[in-house]
């Protein structure tokens, strides 16, 4: 039987409401187990990633730990690796030892001769351009080059990159994952379950290992996927249909009127909450955040609260006053009339 997406997230949660929680030290089939090389905590919520994602799933403390371990077991310095340019600005960052091949996630990409790694995201952070990961993918293969998707916008529950031919994903659950603003983590899913176990090493020898509470906060959290992402992309929506022609640079890959939407349909499974936008100015943004009764400033995206981000203050090479609005799961009729009336605040003057 063929679940559907509530059911599988629901059922992959803590066994009972109770579910015991694996620390540092713990006692597992009448052995002492230390918790730094495996967690039975841990391992209940990698199952139940890597199900969603069609894999087999590896628990880090962040999303850039995970995406930082995947480098230090696939890299050797000099490797050339492909990354977005207009994606995750840390990742960039990180990236700075390896020889870097930078491509705009829309494109065109060049030849992946001699590429070691492609790394795509998609949709981009924050600009939320879309690529063809079955056919950027199948090129990469051909020329011997792997290809890892960071999914973290699109969620597994939006987007199965390893069902579209990618060998790798990786994903920060501190967003819609978790849901609730409370929790740092991460995980890599593959389908090379060889690179499963390095990257399991990789994680013991450099201690870069998950907290069991925040792995047990974030699979209870993982229960209501199914739901959040349901009513963030029905206010996504509203609010691009409220917003249009009001705001300069409104993306949303759900919407059919958006640049990326016959491709983002034909691959992902349904849409979420993310939204950006351009405001005039940086004093304009903090017109909007100032007079907005329902949305946060905060620098991360997919929780139960409606979030803006001005995304040049983190080093991101895009206009002073591009913003990245994440959809919470308010009332819709609520948050489009706060949003509203924010705007109106933000652009009266300048």
């Amino acid at each position: 039987m063929t679940l559907g997406d509530g059911t599988r997230v629901v059922h992959t949660g803590p066994s009972s409401p109770g579910s015991p929680l694996a620390a540092s030290v713990y006692r597992l089939g009448g052995e002492d187990t230390y918790g730094r090389p495996h967690n039975a905590t841990w391992r209940d919520l990698e199952s139940a990633l890597g199900s969603l994602d069609g894999g087999e799933c590896v628990l880090f403390p962040s999303g850039m730990a995970a995406i930082s371990a995947l480098f230090r077991v696939l890299l050797s310095t000099g490797d050339t690796l492909v990354l977005p340019s207009d994606g995750y600005f840390l990742t960039r960052r990180l990236a700075s030892t390896y020889s870097v091949v930078e491509v705009p996630t829309a494109g065109p990409y060049p030849s992946f001769d001699g590429v070691r790694l492609v790394l795509l995201e998609s949709p981009s952070n924050p600009g939320l351009n879309v690529c063809d990961i079955a056919s950027l993918a199948a090129e990469a293969h051909a020329a011997g080059a792997l290809v890892a998707v960071d999914n973290t916008t699109a969620t597994p529950l939006g987007q199965r990159p390893l069902e579209l031919g990618a060998d790798i994903v990786v994903a920060s659950d501190t967003k819609a994952v978790a849901g609730h603003s409370d929790v740092v983590l991460g995980h890599v899913s593959v389908v090379d379950a060889s690179l499963a176990e390095r990257l399991r090493d990789e994680r013991t020898l450099s201690g870069a290992i998950p907290g069991p509470f925040e792995a047990w906060l974030a699979h209870r959290g993982l229960g209501t996927l199914d739901l959040r992402l349901a009513r963030q992309a029905q206010n996504a929506a509203a609010l691009y249909e409220a917003m249009s022609g009001k705001v300069s640079g409104l993306r949303w890959p759900g919407a059919p009127e958006d640049p990326a939407y016959l491709l983002a349909a034909q691959q992902m499974r349904r849409f979420n909450g993310v939204l950006t936008f351009e405001l005039p100015s940086v004093a304009a943004v903090d017109r909007f955040l100032a007079a907005s009764e329902l949305v946060a400033a905060a620098t991360s995206f997919g929780g139960l609260h409606s979030s803006l981000d001005r995304r040049a203050q983190w080093g991101d090479p895009v206009p002073e006053g591009l913003c990245r609005f994440s959809a919470g799961c308010e009332d819709p009729a609520d948050l489009v009339a706060d949003v509203l009336r924010a705007l109106s605040h933000a652009l009266g003057s300048d």
